[in-house]
């Protein structure tokens, strides 16, 4: 499994990489990944690669990742080469209209690629107060609910107990599963 990872700095890219890193080690599969780049600390964009399997490089070619999650609904637009014919995109809207696009929209038909959205700030707004610390949870928990190859609810789960810091962890498991319930199908 090949996937990349993109938003901005402060979105939690690392700690969803970790996750899912995780998952698949205690599954006993190879895991390589690059560090994040980009200008994570001033807020700008932030790539995150990620494979599971046996892989040398932990870079992803333009179009061999299965999946794309993306915490900023513009950086999917501009990471979305990265996808596979039939790949996954997990992303967060927060301007649907906007990715309505026709030569975006022309292009996912094109690539047959399945688009997996959740508005996510909305969410965060109503059921956090606006603690947008848990946007990466919340796509960790739609990509869950969309039933792409990465993990299964459970797994996720699991590894959130594991290695959230010990205040956050009942907080993450809330958000884990409203991100479940919005894509669930």
């Amino acid at each position: 499994m090949q996937c990349v990872i993109v938003g901005t700095g402060g979105q939690g890219i690392l700690f969803a990489s970790k996750v899912m890193g995780h998952i698949a080690m205690g599954k006993g599969q190879n895991v390589v990944g690059s560090e994040v780049h980009g200008m994570a600390q001033r807020g700008g964009s932030v790539v995150s690669h990620f494979k599971v399997g046996d892989y040398l490089s932990p870079m992803v070619k333009a179009g061999e990742a299965d999946l794309l999650l993306a915490f900023d609904q513009n950086e999917a637009v501009r990471n979305i080469h990265f996808l596979k014919d039939g790949g996954d995109l997990v992303v967060n809207l927060y301007d649907p209209e906007a990715f309505k696009n026709e030569r975006l929209q022309s292009y996912i038909e094109k690539h047959d690629i399945k688009v997996h959205s959740i508005e996510g700030y909305s969410i965060l707004k109503e059921h956090m107060g606006g603690k947008f610390l848990f946007l990466n949870v919340l796509i960790l928990g739609a990509m869950s609910g969309s039933s792409v190859e990465s993990g299964s609810i459970e797994d996720v789960r699991k590894a959130i107990e594991e290695l959230s810091p010990s205040r956050f962890v009942q907080d993450n498991l809330k958000v884990l599963e409203l991100g479940y319930e919005a894509t669930a199908h």
